[in-house]
């Protein structure tokens, strides 16, 4: 007896199909098909997981005869079952986009209070400027701006390494999410949406009427600032909260968290690893260029941190660096599916 026919027995008669089996590997339906129409063989971890999911040995699986195994009642499954989320990818996906969105507004809530403690600094007049040093002010709002940022990368960065594991782990997920969850995401989505530009939108409301005033530079910059942070805490965590429900991209796109070799020797259909590689390219490259514009973008904003006229308007040089870099991964991406 060989492998071939173990497998093929141990998935009829727990009456189990090919995607479902798939689903609980991590790998496509057209490897188990593969595995048992005798064309490829799966890696050691699969194996491994294979003897798991039946509750026999390497040497039973490989070797042995388990033709003769009756059905496992922890294993059965009806045929019209729904897919499971057996590799806990939803809450994965879904403290990713809690701690990105928490951490975009971390960060640009710490460019509120600089520009908030940098005002008051600057201000010519006022109770505070007799009991405190400007420079302590000024002092503040730069440390205020770096802790900020040093709290919003304390979110992202574990989270996005997290999340990378995973995907490296389970390049292939099969879609589990029924119609209705998807919908329930979709209004989601668009609650948060209409919340987050509402949000920013009362934020520049907010700086138009405080403008040409005493309070512009205290009170209207901050507030807007503040406001904004809130409104694209919202309009991130939406957009990610229903990006989520499409394992179909997350299938493709998986490849930008493996190396070509990994991709290579995943057990995965030829096409789609092919599409992998190719996302591979194309994301290498706008991580490079998009990686200079910010680190442009940066420097130009600590120029202006320290030029007195501009000074207020420092935080533009990453709200303009990030549009750059939006538009030319759109571009970039673009042409290569023009030239694919």
């Amino acid at each position: 007896m060989n492998f071939r026919d173990n497998l093929v027995h141990l998935r009829a008669v727990n009456n189990m199909t090919q995607e479902q089996l798939a689903m609980r590997l991590g790998v496509s339906r057209q490897s188990v098909a593969k595995w048992e129409a005798g064309k490829s063989y799966p890696e050691m971890d699969k194996m491994l997981a294979l003897c798991q999911v039946f509750s026999c040995t390497l040497d039973e699986l490989v070797q042995g005869d388990l033709t003769a195994r009756e059905a496992d009642s922890s294993l059965a499954v009806s045929g019209s079952a729904q897919p499971e989320d057996v590799f806990g990818y939803d809450e994965q996906a879904r403290s990713l986009a809690s701690k990105v969105s928490n951490g975009v507004m971390a960060i640009i809530l710490g460019v509120a209070l600089c520009t908030l403690f940098g005002a008051i600094g600057e201000a010519g007049e006022g109770m505070a400027q007799h009991v405190i040093s400007s420079n302590v002010f000024v002092s503040l709002s730069v440390l205020l701006l770096f802790a900020g940022i040093a709290a919003g990368l304390a979110l992202i960065i574990p989270a996005a390494m997290s999340y990378s594991a995973f995907v490296k782990a389970h390049p292939y997920i099969s879609d589990f999410y029924r119609p209705e969850d998807k919908a329930q995401a979709r209004s989601m989505f668009s609650r948060e949406l209409i919340g987050g530009i509402c949000c920013i939108f009362l934020g520049v409301c907010v700086m138009v009427f405080l403008s040409d005033t005493g309070y512009e530079d205290i009170l209207g910059t901050p507030a807007m600032l503040f406001l904004i942070a809130i409104g694209v805490r919202f309009i991130v965590h939406g957009g990610m909260m229903l990006g989520r429900t499409n394992l179909h991209d997350y299938n493709k796109s998986a490849g930008e968290y493996l190396t070509p070799e990994e991709i290579a020797s995943s057990d995965l259909p030829h096409e789609q690893k092919q599409q992998m590689i190719s996302a591979h390219k194309s994301d290498k490259r706008v991580g490079a260029i998009c990686g200079a514009v910010m680190m442009l973008a940066t420097i130009v904003g600590l120029v202006l941190l320290f030029t007195t006229p501009l000074q207020a308007y420092f935080w533009l040089a990453w709200v303009v660096g990030g549009l750059l870099c939006g538009v030319i991964a759109v571009l970039m991406k673009g042409f290569d599916v023009t030239i694919g």
